[in-house]
């Protein structure tokens, strides 16, 4: 048998340079050195590749055509492979099918890792975790809450704390369990006893789709449909995933709602954990039995809608008014001079009272979010809360109390935790300043995330929820929480407020006190803490009929009553001593 010598040429070429990129098989590219040139070819050639293709040469035959075709497959393949040696390494690219730019990149992919430790700071290892797999290139995008869990296996020890996150990764299964081993030796664990006590675990529970099957790594986790501490982190962050491939139609919800219930140890169900500071007891949105925590107020201004001046000396009180129509660009310096001693031992005997009444929290406010008063610059509203917090913090007697911030200002807030604040407490959710999320991610601080629409001056006037209050306040404060988590804030350091008052008027806020256990079963916010703050808000006055806020004392207690049944975590109150007694007769009836 014998080819033209045109056809072979012609076949030659097209293996070359022409050959069809949609092929379903993988397509292997020479790309040429960025300096050299690539020969250039005349229509006719093309021609001729297009005519050989509808005609080949000696197609008298069937047995004819199929050997020719046999060769052609030959006689492309084996040029490509000629062509392909001939090129410099560097500029050969492998792609299978996409733009050269998606074959340049590495490919990302998706996993997920089991969190656990019950040595030492356990939240606070587990965040170190997190910190070095970002620091490594596994990015951390998304966690669970964090579960306080029994021990299984091997009893005696202390309680875990458990959670997962989802990352994304370069890294193939094996190189990944490697970097995580590598954390966990750097961050000094020891292994004596399997499943024993352990500063910091770190678990690959599911790579993509795949399966592996190694004898240093099993992927999905040969133990988890058996551990409730796993599902649970897991059902929060994809729930409707299949675990076995070979059984898609089971999804990681079905395996925690088969989970058998508890026969020993604790029979309480497991519950989330929100840390609030190092030395304080955290919260347990979940357990039935939890103490309400009560957050006084302490207002360090001269215009707040029922406080107003009342923590400053009378002089205090002046400069204070006096110096908020500073511009934003003045600093420290140019205010007025260091709090005087009169001030901060004004300030000093009212926190003692806070403290000594019951409050567990202290929210500190040196910006007024009633309707109408005036914005004031962030150096003013930093020489009014700086003293407080580093007051509050210089008290022995405050060892166990968590400072709360009440600012909507990304400075303010860095500042004051920086100052010693334990949580930054923002009636937008970051809506008021785009810098807000992402620096409470880096400060890694507790964050209240407070639901309002528009502005302290504009949301009076946005109070219509045509599809319900309950439902689009839900969904707005899930929006809230999706960004907070996408700025990079972990979910176990969320806490959510309805705010009540702010968007809201007349019976709309007790809707809110009526419908607080849907709230907090609203998917999507399912183990997530709540703060209540109703302390004599207008609507207690207008029902009461009392027009004087300090004098609402009676309507608040309703009130704070009606929040701890609802399941709140932490009530926010003016009257301490009043509310803590409250507190503790309401939780008497409804925890336990």
């Amino acid at each position: 048998m014998s080819f033209s010598r045109s056809s072979l040429r012609a076949w030659s070429l097209y293996s070359r340079y022409a050959r069809p990129s949609s092929s379903l098989t993988t397509n292997i590219c020479a790309i040429a050195a960025r300096n050299s040139t690539k020969p250039t070819y005349s229509t006719h050639i093309t021609r001729t590749i297009e005519t050989s293709l509808k005609s080949p040469p000696l197609a008298s035959s069937r047995l004819q055509w199929r050997s020719y075709a046999r060769f052609k497959r030959y006689t492309m393949d084996q040029a490509l492979v000629n062509d392909l040696k001939s090129q410099p390494r560097d500029d050969l690219l492998f792609r299978n099918g996409g733009s050269d730019t998606e074959a340049s990149m590495p490919k990302t992919r998706t996993a997920y890792i089991a969190l656990g430790s019950n040595l030492g700071d356990r939240v606070a290892m587990i965040e170190q975790a997190c910190r070095e797999m970002d620091a490594r290139g596994i990015r951390v995008k998304r966690t669970s809450s964090l579960w306080e869990t029994e021990p299984m296996y091997v009893l005696d020890q202390d309680r875990f704390v458990n959670g997962a996150c989802e990352v994304e990764t370069e890294l193939d299964p094996l190189p990944l369990l490697d970097a995580l081993q590598d954390i966990e030796k750097a961050m000094g664990r020891k292994k004596i006893i399997d499943k024993g006590p352990r500063n910091i675990d770190l678990d690959v529970l599911l790579y993509e789709n795949e399966t592996v099957s190694h004898p240093r790594l099993q992927v999905p986790h040969p133990l988890i449909a058996e551990r409730e501490f796993v599902l649970r982190p897991l059902a929060e962050l994809i729930p409707h995933r299949a675990l076995d491939a070979k059984r898609p139609w089971k999804l990681v919800q079905d395996y925690l709602n088969e989970l058998p219930p508890p026969t020993s140890g604790s029979l309480e169900p497991l519950s989330t954990l929100t840390p609030l500071r190092a030395a304080v007891t955290p919260l347990h949105a979940l357990r039935s039995a939890r103490s309400t925590q009560v957050m006084a107020i302490l207002n360090v201004t001269p215009d707040s809608f029922s406080d107003g001046g009342l923590h400053l000396p009378s002089s205090e009180t002046r400069v204070q008014t006096e110096t908020s129509q500073v511009t934003e660009t003045d600093d420290l310096s140019s205010l007025s001079s260091p709090p005087s001693p009169a001030y901060l031992a004004s300030l000093r005997s009212t926190i003692q009272h806070f403290i000594a009444s019951g409050a567990t929290l202290i929210d500190v406010g040196g910006q007024s979010t009633a309707p109408g008063a005036p914005e004031v610059s962030v150096s003013e509203e930093l020489s009014r809360v700086l003293p407080a917090i580093q007051l509050i913090r210089s008290m022995p007697e405050a060892a166990h109390v968590s400072i709360s911030v009440d600012t909507y200002r990304a400075a303010v807030a860095e500042a004051s935790v920086a100052a010693g604040a334990d949580i930054v407490n923002d009636v937008s959710a970051g809506l008021l300043d785009d810098a807000m999320l992402p620096t409470v991610a880096r400060l890694g601080c507790t964050v209240c995330l407070m639901h309002m629409r528009g502005t302290p001056a504009t949301m009076s006037r946005m109070n219509e929820y045509p599809d319900g209050l309950i439902p689009t306040l839900a969904e707005e404060l899930r929006e809230r929480v999706a960004a907070a988590e996408d700025a990079g804030i972990r979910r176990w350091r969320i806490v959510l407020d309805p705010g009540m008052g702010f968007a809201k008027v007349g019976d709309q806020n007790l809707e809110i006190l009526r419908h607080m256990p849907e709230l907090r079963r609203w998917p999507g916010l399912e183990g997530l803490p709540w703060l209540l703050g109703s302390s004599r808000k207008s609507f207690v006055g207008k029902i009461t009929g009392v027009s004087n806020p300090g004098d609402r004392s009676y309507g608040t207690a309703a009130t704070v009553a009606a929040a701890v049944q609802g399941g709140a975590d932490i009530v926010r109150v003016h009257d301490v001593l009043e509310m803590a007694q409250v507190v503790k007769m309401a939780d008497a009836i409804f925890r336990y």
